[in-house]
């Protein structure tokens, strides 16, 4: 897809000429704002969610109240998710509690031993340390008596159905620990604890459900990750015969760091070659004219996340386009795209999307495979699996996770084509693009002009 010049890459497109290996010049440019401005974004999305999304979650999954205890360095996977951005942490031990007063009151949020997160909960703080005896040895639990605090609000709150993060199926959903969990239920006693019901689908769902005003956000970061990439697969940045694929991969880290954002995991990329095979083309190869270039980058900011892969090709002497073999390979990728937004439907789960795609893929005469996944607060995000690479008829348990509106995915996939002017030679069509399941159920691609559908061209 051909690019297009917006306000972010005016913003950074002096930061971006720079040659692998050369001083990349410090930039100050900001495009998403100061930390303090982004804060400020995050909290008002942090305050939103919890009004937009919590209540019918916790009536969906028929959850009356649910506790959320963590220590320091070993916070719940939702922490993120329901926490403003100043807090990096929890303190000692934190409880955090939602009780569903119904419909005409809504949501109590109680922090135990946290602090209100910019008046999002109601502190309620326990200072007291207790020091029993443990094998026969004097042990300080700082935060034990919030566990009596925690019975007292339970008790006077009276829930049918107590939820929590346990399950054998979604990490994001098994953040109690066994000694939280441990030290809960002895304070608790046997009538409280019969009450415990794993939260697994409220907590998957929380933390994948997305903000309209996030949505805008993020087509601002697809944007810039699209400005990246093509400025990466440029002559601004490859020299044919000197550069190697480890310059582009630093060079990106670079950037994005030089740029005040982060990443989530250590870019790739790789080359293809005609008449070499990957092992003959080792680890780290230097670029040459005629390759296929291919990413996989990302980028966090304001807590979320990108996940992309996109392909270009190195003009050799006397081209102007990539030849029409390579250019139909692509083409065959985008075709797989398009089956999987023809099967993204709110209410499915994601291997009844990978079943349904994969006979459409096999009806086109299409050799490829799925693996899609969520992303957002995290970058293999929350929510159903479509697919693994080693797992095509399905994902157990995490496959079986149903889409729901305002849920982000990546469109991760590839598709293998003979090109006829490599000898036949089989090329590899690996995408990967961001999209939006948004509030009307629709998928749509999180980048305005959306999937690339044309090869970057190095000239």
């Amino acid at each position: 897809m051909r690019g297009r010049v917006s306000l972010v890459g005016l913003l950074i497109l002096g930061a971006l000429c720079g040659r692998p290996g050369s001083a990349v010049g410090q930039t100050s440019n900001r495009p998403f704002g100061t930390l303090r401005e982004q804060a400020a974004t995050q909290q008002r999305w942090l305050e939103q969610r919890m009004e937009a999304y919590l209540p019918a979650l916790m009536r969906k999954y028929g959850i009356d109240l649910w506790v959320l205890p963590m220590r320091e360095y070993n916070e719940d996977p939702v922490f993120g998710s329901i926490v403003s951005p100043t807090t990096f942490s929890a303190r000692r031990r934190t409880i955090y509690v939602f009780f569903d007063r119904g419909p005409s009151e809504g949501v109590e949020r109680i922090a135990l031993g946290g602090t209100s997160q910019g008046g999002v909960f109601a502190a309620v703080r326990s200072t007291k340390a207790v020091a029993p005896t443990v094998g026969g040895r004097s042990a300080e639990l700082w935060g034990d008596e919030q566990w009596q605090v925690l019975k007292q609000v339970i008790e006077e709150r009276n829930p049918r159905v107590i939820g929590i993060d346990r399950s054998r199926v979604f990490a994001f959903a098994d953040g109690l620990s066994s000694g939280e969990l441990e030290g809960m239920s002895e304070a608790l006693g046997s009538k409280w604890t019969a009450r415990f019901r794993p939260a697994e689908g409220l907590a998957v769902d929380f933390i994948a459900s997305r903000l309209p005003e996030e949505e805008d956000f993020y087509h601002k970061l697809q944007d810039l990750v699209w400005q990246l990439t093509q400025t990466m697969f440029s002559s601004k940045v490859i020299v044919p015969g000197t550069t190697h694929t480890s310059d582009l991969v630093w060079w990106w880290r670079q950037q994005v760091n030089d740029l005040g954002l982060g990443t989530w995991f250590q870019p790739s990329v790789s080359v293809q070659r005609k008449g070499k095979t990957e092992e003959q083309l080792g680890e780290d190869p230097i670029i040459q004219r005629g390759d296929v270039l291919w990413c996989d980058v990302g980028i966090t900011a304001l807590r979320l996340n990108t996940d992309t892969q996109h392909n270009a090709y190195v003009l050799r002497d006397g081209e102007s386009d990539a030849p029409i073999g390579i250019r139909s390979a692509l083409a065959r990728a985008n075709r797989l795209q398009d089956i999987l937004f023809e099967q993204m439907t709110p209410g499915r789960t994601g291997n009844e999307i990978l079943v349904a795609s994969r006979a459409k893929l096999s009806a086109a005469g299409l050799e490829g495979t799925l693996y899609s996944h969520p992303i957002g607060m995290h970058g293999h995000g929350a929510g159903p699996l479509i697919g693994l690479w080693d797992y095509q008829d399905g994902v157990p348990g995490r496959g079986d996770h149903r889409v729901i509106p305002n849920m982000w995915f990546s469109a991760e996939l590839q598709v293998t084509s003979p090109v006829q002017e490599w000898d036949g030679q089989k090329v590899r069509m690996a995408q990967e693009e961001d999209f939006i399941v948004g509030a009307d159920g629709k998928p749509r691609w999180a980048h305005a002009g959306g999937r690339q559908d044309r090869l970057f061209l190095v000239h």
